[in-house]
């Protein structure tokens, strides 16, 4: 395992939507290097079988490991609730997903024990949030609802475009008709559309984001494990991001919701790892 305190965090996503998750990273760790992955080839998982997220999986965090991280972050709903525990048996660094600490909040707030779940037909139909959830309070009812349109239209920029406010009002109301006080919002993607869902669903309803929540949980992490930078990140571009297909399109997306300028994003061939 490396040691090292000043290594940078290893963070990856099938895409895009795990900027969320390195954008609350920079903000609550800001001594912390990163080295982030876009599987933009491969994009989406949610539709994928479990061996082909595996796979996927293990080739990124192989690049990653070449990186010389000292902690990893899987930024992605479907591949936490696919490949994570299988990948935390076979490496020796700390690695954490996106699903157990947003499903631990959720458990937390809600008052009517009834939670809806947003996210892609991988991590809905995986079950793995209500699991965790009942995990803390087994009366707790959790009402899935697939979103597969969000992730299209998030990437294409369309955060308050009409089309993207109906098709979110039809993914949302069979949940608000179930009485849901707590909504998580299951995929890296949808914390852009946050503003937009809350507005949809009401100020009585809870709007859990996972990105947020691992944020701190990853700060937890470190601290225990005695990995935490306490010096002051000095260098120029303490961010580095690699993608496997569409740079300069990842770049301008990154561009547009990190509180960082961008200046370069490499392009690798994942399948070499």
């Amino acid at each position: 395992m490396n040691q090292n305190r000043q290594a940078p965090i290893g963070v990856f996503d099938s895409g895009v939507g795990g900027l969320t998750v390195a954008r609350e990273i920079m903000r609550n760790l800001p001594s912390e290097r990163i080295v982030y992955f876009g599987d933009t080839a491969r994009v989406p998982y949610g539709s994928k079988s479990k061996e082909i997220v595996l796979k996927f999986s293990r080739q990124i965090v192989r690049f990653l490991q070449l990186q010389d991280v000292k902690a990893i972050v899987v930024a992605c709903n479907t591949a936490s609730a696919l490949a994570l525990e299988e990948i935390k048996k076979e490496i020796d660094i700390p690695i954490i997903g996106v699903v157990e600490p947003g499903a631990k909040v959720a458990a937390s707030v809600t008052k009517n024990k009834k939670i809806g779940l947003i996210g892609t037909k991988g991590t809905v139909h995986s079950k793995l949030y209500p699991e965790i959830i009942h995990r803390y309070d087994k009366e707790i009812q959790v009402f899935g609802q697939p979103c597969p349109l969000f992730v299209p239209l998030v990437e294409e920029g369309w955060l308050k475009d009409d089309v993207t406010v109906e098709v979110a009002r039809r993914y949302v109301t069979p949940l608000l008709e179930q009485g849901i006080d707590t909504l998580i919002l299951g995929c890296t993607h949808y914390p852009l559309l946050r503003s937009l869902i809350q507005k949809l669903v009401g100020d009585s309803v809870t709007l859990v984001n996972p990105a947020y929540e691992t944020a701190k949980e990853l700060e937890r992490l470190l601290k225990s494990k005695e990995l935490e930078n306490l010096q002051d990140v000095q260098e120029e571009f303490p961010y580095r991001f690699y993608v496997s297909d569409a740079a300069e399109q990842f770049q301008d997306f990154a561009n547009s919701i990190l509180p960082y300028d961008v200046k370069m994003t490499k392009q690798i061939n994942i399948e070499e790892y």
